[in-house]
């Protein structure tokens, strides 16, 4: 892991960004005021489309997590932001467009191609970067996942032994081989639904959220489309893993 820049945000919050490998990231650890040593540690996922493009909103979820003694870390999806472009991601992302503008089902087979390449490629960099934050002296675990593709939380959940609970948003298709990893995970999950959600299948994150294993899973609906969570769900998402991790 190497360290490309750093600044001290308003409320005292250190962001740094880094490179693994080829892979951009960024770590944000808590002011000297609110931080315990070492802090427990919250992978922040997010959806495909760069990691410019999603900062405000990455940063808004680092600063209330670091106002509750933990660090945050993220990195770039495959095939997203400045990496190397991924052209079967995005004939497969292509098809996906063609079909909900003509108002079919995306199918199955377009499903897969999307969703199960990216899973495959982002899980392993995910544990990798895990592997080089927690020997950081300033972060230690135990470690939490929340939001982003959830076809990766499903797949960290039931590979990465040291997150020991995660925040899932249902508002991404799901490939069918995802229903079948998800009845391993057993690790405590607060999944989040948008009722509206234009891009999502409604009736499969339920039967999703019906597949999962773990003994304590919570669901917690709000109506509105993909962008409209409001600020008491992501709140109640916060407490459920400084109850979890803290």
């Amino acid at each position: 892991m190497h360290f490309t820049s750093e600044q001290r945000l308003d409320d005292g919050v250190l962001e740094r960004e880094f490179t693994l490998g080829e892979i951009p990231g960024i770590l944000w650890t808590p002011s000297s005021a609110s931080a315990s040593a070492p802090a427990p540690l919250i992978l922040l996922g997010h959806p495909p489309l760069g990691l410019r493009k999603m900062h405000p909103r990455l940063v808004a979820r680092a600063q209330q997590s670091a106002a509750e003694g933990f660090a945050t870390a993220t990195i770039e999806l495959p095939g997203s932001g400045d990496r190397p472009r991924w052209p079967a991601a995005e004939q497969a992302r292509a098809d996906m467009r063609r079909a909900m503008q003509a108002g079919e089902p995306v199918s199955d087979e377009i499903i897969d191609a999307l969703v199960l390449p990216l899973v495959d490629k982002a899980v392993p960099e995910w544990q990798a970067a895990l592997d080089a934050l927690l020997s950081l002296p300033e972060i230690g675990g135990p470690v939490g996942y929340s939001g982003g593709v959830i076809s990766i939380g499903v797949r960290l959940a039931v590979v990465e032994p040291r997150i020991s609970a995660a925040v899932l948003f249902a508002g991404s298709f799901v490939p069918r081989a995802v229903f079948e990893e998800a009845r391993q995970v057993t690790i405590p999950l607060h999944v989040l639904l948008q009722w509206d959600d234009e891009g999502n299948d409604r009736q499969a994150a339920l039967e999703l959220f019906d597949s999962f294993g773990s003994k304590e899973k919570s669901l917690h609906a709000h109506l509105g489309g993909h962008t409209g969570v409001p600020q008491s769900a992501g709140d109640a998402a916060a407490r459920f893993l400084t109850r979890h991790l803290k």
